[in-house]
């Protein structure tokens, strides 16, 4: 009698897994592209205003928040992987692709270790954040045979990096981690 409920047990935990990691995804996919900002466009309260070092390319942007967090610049096209103390553990460029987030701020919705991108290619470590216009806005690394330049006449919201990088992303960025997006 025991092996038998266990058994259900473990179907049902099996069943709820499931219905939770399809709900991610589908949140994900539905991310409101105004998530985290103010009526007028602007970033919550929880921005830093310090001016940016142009100079120094670990230096983060202004408004680009507090606490752990990823920061993306839409001008740079670079990445800062921001640890505790506001310390910047990362920073790198990336191809974004033809669709970009507003400005704000949003939570990791959901994760793929590899899937194939809406250009058709193999990417990994797949962080997904936003979605605009039914496009889904997230990190990812193109496997080796893929090319990081996208295909500009397809609408694409994969901001490509590096293998490594990918790496780097994908152990800093989990589920609910915010990105704040900057201009």
């Amino acid at each position: 009698m025991a092996g038998s409920s266990s058994g259900f047990v473990v179907g049902l935990s099996a069943a709820a897994l499931a219905a939770v990691a399809f709900l991610t995804f589908q949140a994900a996919a539905n991310v409101p592209p105004d998530l985290g900002e103010r009526p007028g466009g602007t970033l919550a309260a929880s921005t830093s205003e310090a001016p940016r070092d142009d100079g120094d390319p670990e230096a983060l942007p202004a408004l680009s928040g507090t606490g752990e967090r990823v920061v993306y610049s839409l001008g740079e096209d670079r990445v800062w992987l921001v640890g505790v103390g506001g310390k910047v553990k990362r920073t790198f460029r990336v191809t974004p692709g033809s669709v970009d987030p507003p400005p704000g701020i949003y939570p990791v919705g959901s994760r793929s270790g590899s899937v194939t991108g809406t250009d058709g290619l193999p990417v990994e470590h797949v962080v997904r954040f936003a979605a605009v216009d039914g496009v889904t806005i997230g990190f990812s690394a193109a496997v080796p045979g893929g090319t990081p330049q996208p295909d500009p006449t397809a609408r694409t919201g994969g901001i490509r990096q590096s293998r490594g990088d990918g790496t780097a992303m994908w152990e800093f960025a989990t589920i609910g981690r915010p990105v704040v997006v900057v201009p």
